[in-house]
């Protein structure tokens, strides 16, 4: 159903209200994209939206969607959902059920089938099933056969061989069991509909000494917004004046608030607990946080799953199949064995009932929709049903070490000279090249100038060099600096770093501090270690994913082996793979692949793109208020939070394990009643309890996702 559209047209989205089942979704596709005007459309059933592409009208596009009554509105409009009453909403279900049971007691009361028992059938099929025949008729004459075509044929031929009372109730057990359909995508959807409703539709903001009302969509860059204790935040921005907590679970999943103060990010949808805050608005309403993460994950309910890629083509097949197998029951025995019309004919309509493909369809969009909603919602953006179902199978994972296992604020733990030169004027100068490096732990070292109040930004540097892996050079006064790792000290120093000093570096990497040395061509003026602490979760997460069975978690770094030993042994990882350069973790990955076949990568969705890239799942941290981390990950955990991790896994197993139950439950239950065909004993009550059973049976396992905690 999901298609790649021409993007060189005109594209514009809609929302649709009204669809009652996957089928009916997949009919109004085929007819918009034969309007006049439209090059393409691409239906997305799980968030209720059509993208369409070229250009065409509300109006076109309800008349493509009156077999089902659909009304369609521009993605951007709000739209005010009235809930119906359930007596109201199903009215038409109510009438032909009443009717049946007058046809019923009529029937009891007359032996044989009176003018008023038919009559009151009649009427229950005219008022349960009129949308439902309306369709089929319309499928027939455009030789389409769904669902609805199948149902229309059995019902008629119900009443041509005088099986009024079965025919009544074949159609009101599918409309039933079409209520339950869309109240089960309803549910799921509804994972969705809270997010949208999770930000506020207007905000208090400050122009010039006056305090306005503002709704989102009028709100401005740079506008300064006033946030009260117990206010929800409407727009993306950064604290400006005032110190809070804010409870950030709506778009991080995390349950503890987060205490802020004048230059920390705030975003839309969370709530301010006690102060007053000023904040700065950084992003319009659409770009906001939130509404990035509503977006991906409308959008990665339309990306079908490989499961749903089965089912799609399987259900094209299986439903002329059916047909030409009620036909041959209908026709063959009395036609070749002259047998009773009257028997096979029922045989052969009972056939069409059983064969209606309504559970099979709705096995897994449910499910991908009722698990994706269940993981925004607690702070883990998946990306699509591909990607839900390939975590479920993955075997091992790696983890780059800065930033996911670590916390990636790394600080200078060892600052030891080597020299009688003036210690300060030395960690100027180291302080000073690093301010030209993009090198990660070069920050660690100008925070411990800085905190030393030594002054180094003034300092002048000819010849600045960055050499890629190793350190940085350059030329103060006459003479030229290094800074770098030891390697790059072991080559430029002819005689080589003193076996003392050896020591002394060995020391500190078995500590798990990174060593960086200080000098020139001829001698090491000073050794700094640098250290990043291990996020506190880190080893309990490691210890989760192997008691869930993940075969391999292996830490990459392209630290030095001593440091890389230190945090790997403390984390309790199986594989540590040190001193690598981002294309060594590429290739390390692709090794991996060859040898686990479904392998993830966790990483801060920034760097190591290619290692990311190139597993089955790449995984980003702290997806919120990171573009990057929400446009490149396969899977991202918004909090920055590996205890997500674990919580993924087994919701991506559990959806797995259900859309496999799904699909097998569904064929199953087909076969048996199939079967029944061979002693006679089919009925169209069976055949609709068994379509029926299997649709309900299926949407209730589907909607347990929901149970699915983070724990």
């Amino acid at each position: 159903m999901n298609h790649k559209l021409d993007i060189s047209e005109e594209k514009t989205v809609y929302r649709v209200q009204g669809f009652s089942c996957a089928g009916c979704a997949a009919t109004f596709e085929k007819n918009v994209k034969n309007l006049d005007g439209v090059t393409d459309a691409s239906i997305n059933f799980g968030a209720s939206k059509i993208t369409v592409i070229g250009k065409t009208s509300i109006k076109a596009l309800e008349k493509a969607g009156a077999f089902e009554n659909l009304k369609v509105t521009p993605e951007k409009q709000r739209i005010e959902v009235v809930k119906e009453p359930f007596l109201k909403k199903h009215s038409t279900v109510i009438g032909s059920l009443v009717f049946l049971l007058l046809g019923y007691l009529y029937g009891q009361l007359n032996e044989v089938e009176s003018v008023p028992t038919i009559l009151a059938y009649v009427i229950s099929m005219i008022i349960g099933g009129y949308r439902l025949f309306t369709t089929g008729f319309k499928n027939l004459i455009r030789f389409q056969f769904d669902m609805k075509t199948l149902m229309t044929i059995a019902v008629i031929g119900a009443a041509v061989i005088g099986e009024w009372g079965e025919g009544a109730t074949v159609v009101i057990l599918f409309a039933i069991s079409e209520a339950l359909e869309s109240y089960s995508m309803d549910k799921a959807r509804q994972s969705i509909r809270s997010l949208m409703n999770i930000a506020p539709k207007e905000a208090l903001i400050r122009r010039g000494t006056k305090d306005f009302l503002v709704e989102v969509d009028d709100i401005k860059v740079d506008d300064i917004m006033i946030v009260k204790p117990g206010q929800k935040i409407a727009m993306d921005g950064v604290v400006v004046n005032g110190q809070s907590t804010i409870n950030q679970a709506a778009i991080t999943g995390e349950s503890v608030p987060v205490a802020k103060e004048v230059d920390d990010e705030v975003f839309a949808g969370t709530l301010n607990e006690e102060g007053l805050l000023e904040v700065r608005v950084t992003k319009l309403v659409d770009d906001t946080t939130i509404a990035k993460i509503i977006h991906l994950v409308e959008e990665a309910q339309a990306e079908r799953a490989p499961s749903q890629a089965f089912v799609d083509r399987f259900a094209k097949y299986y439903t002329p199949v059916i047909m030409l197998i009620a036909l041959g029951l209908a026709v063959i025995p009395p036609l070749m064995l002259d047998a009773d019309w009257n028997k096979w004919v029922y045989q052969g309509l009972a056939v069409l009932v059983v064969g209606c493909p309504c559970a099979l369809v709705i096995s897994t969009p449910v499910s991908i929709v009722t698990a994706i909603g269940n993981a925004a919602r607690n702070g883990v953006l998946i990306k699509g049903g591909i990607h839900l179902e390939e975590m479920g199978s993955i075997k091992a994972i790696a983890f780059d070490k800065t930033g996911t296992l670590t916390k990636g604020v790394p600080v200078v733990t060892d600052y030891l000279p080597q020299t009688d030169m003036n210690s300060d004027e030395l960690l100027a100068i180291t302080a000073a090249l690093e301010n030209g490096s993009q090198h990660p732990l070069a920050s660690a070292i100008m925070k411990k100038a800085e905190d030393e109040r030594i002054s180094y930004k003034e300092i002048s540097i000819k010849d600045f060099i960055a050499i890629t892996g190793k350190g940085v050079k350059g030329q103060i006064k006459d003479e030229t600096y290094y800074v770098g790792s030891p390697y790059l000290f072991s080559e430029i120093i002819q005689q080589g770093i003193p076996e003392t000093m050896e020591e002394t570096i060995t020391e500190l990497q078995n500590q798990g501090k990174t060593v960086m040395l200080i000098g020139t061509s001829n001698r090491v003026l000073a050794l700094l270690a640098v250290a990043d602490e291990l996020r506190e979760s880190s080893k309990a997460v490691i210890e989760k994913l192997h008691s869930l069975g993940i075969q391999r978690t292996i830490m990459l770094t392209g630290d030095n082996v001593g440091t890389a030993k230190a945090i790997g042994n403390q984390v309790g990882v199986s594989e540590i793979e040190a001193e690598l350069l981002p294309q060594d973790k590429l290739v390390f990955i692709k090794d991996l692949r060859s040898k686990y076949e479904k392998v993830a990568m966790v990483g801060d969705g920034v760097n190591d793109a290619p290692a990311l890239a190139a597993s089955t799942v790449g995984i980003a941290m702290g997806g919120a208020g990171t573009d990057i981390a929400l446009e490149t990950a396969d899977v991202a955990l918004m909090a920055d939070d590996l205890e997500k991790l674990p919580y993924t896994l087994k919701l991506s197993r559990k959806a797995l394990s259900i859309i496999k139950q799904n699909i097998t439950f569904s064929l199953g239950i087909k076969l048996v009643a199939l079967l029944l065909v061979v002693p006679g004993w089919l009925t169209l009550w069976i055949a609709i309890f068994a379509d029926m059973g299997a649709t309900i049976l299926v949407t209730l396992n589907s909607l347990r996702l929901l149970r699915l905690k983070d724990k």
